[in-house]
């Protein structure tokens, strides 16, 4: 999901994943108001150009940061970079055994350490969606997805399975 290139964008703020909205904000301001474009005036020097770029960059972090879906997103495909380069799995779990919130729309499941883990309806459907087409035979009845999700709290992670079989209507 994440890509390993990809650049960290609370390092592009300036920023930690600790802080705050406006704290992030505060960050995203103050570096919008240094690179702007209408700030350089109308040289099209190389440096003008550089900060052209980084603004877009800065922009760009802000815009995945500065909404609470988008962040928690993020937040957790960062999480399953750091796991998948040097940390195991601590268990898998079927999607049945997890707990439904429905005002929330995910499914929850508690961790040791009292925190929990969380996986939104959004994200199972994005994960069936992204099935690849030649995993969709016609001879194949059933088909075992998942996903790592990381808990809220402390370094522990599960691997999320659920089956998906013609039957199944909810991921259409």
């Amino acid at each position: 999901m994440c890509e390993t290139e990809e650049k960290d964008l609370y390092a592009v703020l300036g920023a930690s994943p600790t802080d705050s909205v406006q704290q992030l904000r505060h960050r995203y301001q103050q570096l919008a108001l240094k690179y702007h474009p209408d700030r350089l005036g109308v040289e099209l020097s190389s440096e003008a150009e550089s900060a052209v770029s980084k603004f877009v960059e800065v922009n760009s972090a802000w815009r995945v940061l500065g909404e609470q879906n988008t962040r928690r997103r993020y937040d957790t495909q960062r999480k399953e970079q750091e796991l998948k380069q040097d940390k195991p799995v601590d268990s898998t779990v079927h999607l049945e055994d997890m707990t439904w919130d429905q005002d929330e729309l995910i499914y929850t499941y508690g961790c040791r350490c009292g925190g929990g883990f969380g996986l939104s309806q959004e994200e199972v459907e994005e994960e069936t969606r992204l099935m690849q087409p030649e995993d969709k035979e016609e001879g194949m009845d059933t088909k075992t997805l998942g996903v790592l999700v990381c808990c809220d709290t402390c370094s522990l992670s599960i691997y999320v399975t659920w089956s998906l079989s013609k039957k199944t209507e909810i991921f259409k």
